[in-house]
């Protein structure tokens, strides 16, 4: 991976990272997977990201796709990564420091991931600025990259994870989403929105095996509606991630510091204790990870109440554009910028519309440009970015 240092300190950013720039560059340790991928890790992630593809699920109908068999949708490589991809974008101490992911960009270079594949990552610290910010004021914003190698040496994807660090202190005084109350939704609205679903389903179950052609600019994606999201959704997103199944990691013997970040007390992991009670390193339970299905640790680190996983707000996105693109489209890149999380009570919509399409001199397939919006049901912005879509022809292979 190519690394370069472009951190900025401006004067009125009260902010020590010496301990961070001795990271970057630096190749990162970090666990990985003891085992092969299994189907039903692939049925689960499909699963707990709510995307009822069945290409993802059914063998039968994986059997008569492109793939021939079960195949992991596009999302699931950040599932066999242990810290959501985003571990070496938490490098270095920061006193009284929590994060929350701020985005992801992901290159696509083809292979897929299927049942029996071993799937192993290769990290490292990218770069770093930091700014003032509204929410936390004197704020990091790192990135840090993941590459994804299947056991034939093929380099699948990679992730560059951007990581908001900043102190948990400071965003509680500064209370910039407390007063944020959790909807209340009426069985009307409740039947709406699962109508609302249903029609999204619908966009891809109706395209099946076809191929999607004759994308122009200006064309308009389905709506995703995801949600009313509640401790229970974020708690089965949580469990389909691999990580979180004891003992399904090794540690590879890299260096990290990830668990050495500055962390508050509350939201560290006793990764000796851990050893009688695996619940205590387990991050749900007791961890940095607590706060998204408990309001007490939400509130310690400046949210009003639980709170979902930035990795499966990325997840919802490639899932969305690979649905629209179908099994024979394939997405090259995606960049994605998150302004706030999806809280418990709020709905989710996702948009897209394509706004270029390209031929390339060198492919007889088009690449589409698709700007995606993610929005809650006050019509605010909770992430948005520009995606590219290999698309097919009548004879694409």
């Amino acid at each position: 991976m190519t690394n370069k240092r472009s951190n900025s300190i401006p004067d009125d950013v009260d902010f020590d990272t010496s301990d961070v720039d001795r990271w970057i560059g630096v190749p990162l340790g970090g666990g990985q997977l003891k085992d092969p991928v299994g189907a039903n890790d692939i049925r689960r992630w499909a699963q707990g990201m709510q995307n009822p593809n069945p290409l993802y699920f059914d063998e039968a109908v994986a059997a008569e796709s492109r793939f021939g068999r079960l195949t992991a949708p596009t999302s699931f490589a950040v599932c066999t990564d242990d810290s959501h991809g985003a571990g070496p974008a938490i490098q270095g101490y920061i006193e009284g420091q929590h994060m929350l992911f701020g985005g992801d960009e992901w290159w696509f270079f083809g292979p897929r991931i299927h049942p029996g594949d071993r799937i192993k990552q290769e990290r490292m610290l990218f770069d770093y600025k930091a700014t003032m910010t509204k929410f936390a004021g004197p704020t990091m914003f790192s990135r840090g990259d993941t590459s994804y190698i299947n056991d034939r040496g093929e380099v699948i994807c990679r992730q560059r994870s951007t990581s908001i660090r900043y102190r948990a202190q400071l965003a509680r005084e500064r209370a910039e989403f407390m007063d944020r109350s959790e909807p209340t939704w009426t069985d009307a609205e409740l039947d709406d929105i699962e109508k609302q679903k249903l029609a999204y389903y619908d966009s891809f179950l109706d395209l099946g095996h076809g191929r999607r052609l004759g994308v122009k600019e200006g064309d308009l994606l389905p709506r995703r509606p995801l949600g009313p999201h509640s401790v229970a959704t974020f708690s089965t997103e949580w469990r389909s991630f691999l990580m979180t199944v004891w003992g399904a990691y090794g540690h590879d013997g890299g260096p990290s510091s990830l668990y050495q970040s500055g962390w508050l007390p509350e939201m560290s992991r006793d990764l000796e204790a851990a050893k009688k009670d695996p619940t205590l390193g387990d991050g749900l339970y007791h961890g940095p990870s607590r706060g998204h299905v408990q309001d007490r640790y939400a509130q310690l680190i400046g949210l009003p109440r639980g709170y979902g996983y930035g990795a499966s707000m990325g997840a919802w996105i490639l899932d969305y554009l690979c649905n629209w693109a179908g099994e024979w489209g394939d997405l090259l890149h995606s960049e994605m910028s998150f302004r706030s999380p999806a809280l418990t009570g709020d709905l989710t919509y996702l948009d897209g519309e394509v706004i270029g399409v390209e031929q390339p001199k060198d492919s007889a397939q088009p690449i589409a440009s698709v700007r995606v919006t993610m929005t809650n049901q006050h019509d605010e912005v909770m992430a948005q970015g520009v995606a590219e879509v290999r698309l097919p022809t009548e004879t694409s292979s």
